[in-house]
């Protein structure tokens, strides 16, 4: 009985292989009862391509939260919320707290000098209103623009005769200098958010499952756009897959880590040039029992984190994307990106995302190990016949000896019993 080795294999999935060519077939759109009417197997085909993303290819994640009653949790970190807020957001209450203020100490400015008599008194040289040539709510609302400002045209003056006038001068100096941080720190750390470095790290289009050093891997690209490097980066990856446990308890997206090098120091990387992330498929990867043939059937998701500190701010930066079933090539690996040139190294980006065909087994990697131990049975099973049958043939030796022995004893009795006789 003769086992299939490993050389076998890789030849029988090189030609089958050349021989297969892949073909995509766009089921036209039906009407419901078209579709009902349809056979399973196909129902089930389209239902298998259509797959709702976690996280989207940009790194945005694809999860909205309903039904949030703590909103008050929003408002007690204020800042946060304005940050997150989208940039129309942003800058339509940026404009609307300044005009606010403006208007609300120039309502109280107005309403001093009425209570005053200045308005009836404008003119009159003998009169000292509380805010020089005051006279209406617009001088008002322009003053009150010039003190939180601190512009002063010099026109318009508080004098000495108005303690509540000053007392409103050193409020509004106090509440101005607070709105001003507080608005202008907001938008300082919303412009300089490190989400805008993450749009120049890039993902590989597709990743791709194919031999390296004789294992099963699946491998996708990372790369950086700009000069300034991460400093310390790192990748990690997450298969997101619903699962049910051994206790009928269903697991909706279901997290799970896969081995990007953490154990070798792999996952931390030094990214000036684009770099092919590998993960082993072993008995401890999610993928040991997904063949070529099972992976299309798989409704799951592999997202991929990288991190690092902006090296011009030191903030840290995480960029994500996400590869589905789809996405997933067997056989396949990437072009080359990197030459050297006349004393420097190039990157090819127009190249970054091509991948090449390449002659991968169609098994999964657990039927790969099962076929190379049993390519290994033979041999086991000859050399522990050998001993067997060399146990069995020193067991016949004592045995024969030993009746030998028996029989020699004997004759010595029998001789001596006649020589008595």
């Amino acid at each position: 009985f003769l086992f299939p080795t490993a050389a076998n294999v890789l030849e029988e999935d090189s030609m089958e292989q050349d021989i297969e060519s892949p073909v995509t077939i766009h089921q036209p759109k039906l009407p419901k009862q078209a579709r009902e009417d349809l056979p399973k197997n196909i129902s089930k085909e389209c239902a298998k391509r259509k797959i709702q993303r976690y996280v989207r290819k940009d790194g945005k994640c694809n999860v909205h939260h309903g039904n949030v009653r703590e909103t008050y949790r929003y408002l007690t970190d204020i800042f946060t919320t304005l940050v997150d807020l989208k940039w129309r957001f942003n800058l339509l209450i940026f404009v609307m707290v300044y005009t606010v203020t403006w208007l609300f100490f120039g309502m109280i400015w107005w309403l001093i000098a009425y209570m005053r008599g200045d308005m009836d008194h404008i003119g009159d040289s003998t009169w000292t209103p509380c805010v020089s040539n005051l006279n209406g709510f617009v001088s008002a609302f322009l003053f009150s623009i010039e003190t939180e400002t601190t512009i002063g045209y010099g026109y318009r003056v508080i004098t000495d005769k108005c303690p509540e006038g000053i007392v409103l001068l050193l409020v509004q100096s106090v509440l101005g200098s607070i709105v001003n941080a507080f608005m202008v720190g907001c938008m300082f750390v919303k412009i300089s958010q490190p989400k805008k470095r993450a749009e120049t790290l890039v993902f590989s289009t597709n990743a791709v499952i194919s031999m390296r050093d004789g294992k099963l891997c699946l491998m996708f690209r990372v790369g950086d756009l700009r000069n300034s490097h991460i400093v310390e980066a790192s990748i990690r990856a997450k298969l997101i897959k619903s699962k049910q446990t051994k206790e009928g308890e269903f697991i909706p997206l279901n997290q799970t880590d896969i081995n990007v090098g953490y154990y070798t120091g792999d996952d931390r990387l030094f990214l000036v040039s684009p770099l092919i992330i590998s993960h082993e498929i072993n008995q401890q990867s999610p993928f040991w029992e997904i063949s070529k043939a099972q992976l299309p059937k798989e409704e799951l998701e592999i997202v991929v984190i990288l991190e690092g500190m902006v090296e011009a701010t030191g903030m840290t930066c995480q960029a994500r994307s996400s590869y589905i079933t789809s996405e997933i090539l067997w056989g396949y690996r990437f072009t080359p990106v990197l030459t050297l040139e006349d004393g420097f190294y190039e990157v090819d980006y127009n190249s970054f995302h091509e991948t090449y065909e390449t002659n991968t087994p169609v098994y999964s990697a657990k039927e790969l190990a099962e076929m190379a131990s049993r390519a290994e049975l033979p041999l086991t099973w000859s050399v522990s016949s050998k001993l067997d049958q060399h146990a069995e043939l020193e067991t016949e030796e004592e045995e024969k000896n030993q009746e030998d022995q028996n029989e020699r004893n004997g004759e010595v009795a029998n001789l001596e019993n006649e020589s008595k006789v």
